[in-house]
């Protein structure tokens, strides 16, 4: 069995925890039945021993999978990561969704993907990774009680996303503390009707607009700051003509979006200015996570 899992990228500016999309980078897990438990990691985090151990993604597929079929068996799981870890990029969301898959498929126990979507919500409380991870596509999503109710828009072949990770990390957990406890008004209608604009740009294709609705006062500008070359990363993907160019997350990564025809022409821009950075030029997923 084969579980896999696309990398996502959160919040698009100012749809804080609400709004996102995922890229075609997937996290690949085989499953089989094995007379003990076995592991093998390979790509992004497989000299790293936590990673390794893979702690995460066995006490949610060992919980689901008893749940769901009453059994303990055991099996081994080779993992190939290709989603850059603790970058922004929803690692972990695919981690949880992934071991949500593989415990129903494994379990032989039927299943749709909203079901998938609000078990997750259980491991990760805001909506904005897991609802992309497993839907594909661009996603507009709230929780209400312990369900998610989310909308998706296919993306259209003729756009890429750019992504530019930096050398180093910030944590999700830290950035969140940079954060204010209050707003003032002015911010958070300011962001709150570019979210709105932005979801209407997506669903109507009116891609060229997309500068002004990316555009954030709650968070963005406050967690760049904690790495101060974003700004610099933001401002050259724009000037090379990104349509839009947000922090990814929490960062470090940043997104931008492309037309095709520019895409390439903005990753080498990037990766001439920025060195030490990884680009990828990567397609947008629309199918979410995948059982096969």
């Amino acid at each position: 069995m084969l579980i896999s899992v696309p990398a996502t990228s959160a919040n698009l500016g100012p749809g804080f925890d609400t709004l996102g999309l995922a890229v075609d980078l997937r996290n690949e897990i085989v499953i089989k039945p094995s007379k003990f438990l076995s592991l093998s990691t390979h790509g992004e985090g497989a000299e790293n021993p936590k990673i390794k151990k893979n702690s995460l993604f066995l006490s949610i597929f060992n919980e689901n999978y008893k749940r769901l079929s009453g059994k303990t068996d055991n099996f081994r799981f080779e993992f190939t990561n290709r989603i850059p870890i603790s970058r922004g990029l929803g690692s972990s969301s695919a981690v949880i969704v992934a071991a949500l898959s593989g415990a129903y498929t494994m379990a032989g126990v039927k299943y749709n993907k909203r079901e998938i979507l609000n078990q997750a919500l259980r491991y990760e409380h805001h909506p904005d990774n897991i609802t992309p991870a497993v839907m594909g596509g661009f996603n507009v999503a709230c929780v209400e009680g312990d369900r998610v109710y989310s909308k998706k828009r296919r993306m259209p072949d003729y756009l890429r996303a750019v992504v530019v990770v930096p050398n180093r990390t910030i944590s999700t957990a830290r950035s969140r503390t940079v954060l204010p406890k209050m707003y003032k008004k002015e911010e958070t209608v300011y962001s709150l009707s570019r979210a709105a604009y932005m979801t209407a740009l997506f669903m109507s294709e009116s891609w060229d607009l997309l500068r002004i609705a990316s555009k954030d006062k709650l968070h963005q500008a406050r967690r760049m700051k904690m790495m101060p070359e974003l700004f610099d990363v933001q401002k050259l993907a724009l000037k090379q003509g990104a349509l839009m160019s947000t922090l990814s997350g929490s960062g470090s990564t940043f997104f931008n979006l492309a037309y095709e025809k520019d895409a390439d022409k903005i990753a080498q821009s990037l990766r001439d200015r920025f060195p030490h950075f990884r680009v990828f030029v990567l397609a947008l997923d629309n199918n979410g996570a995948i059982a096969r």
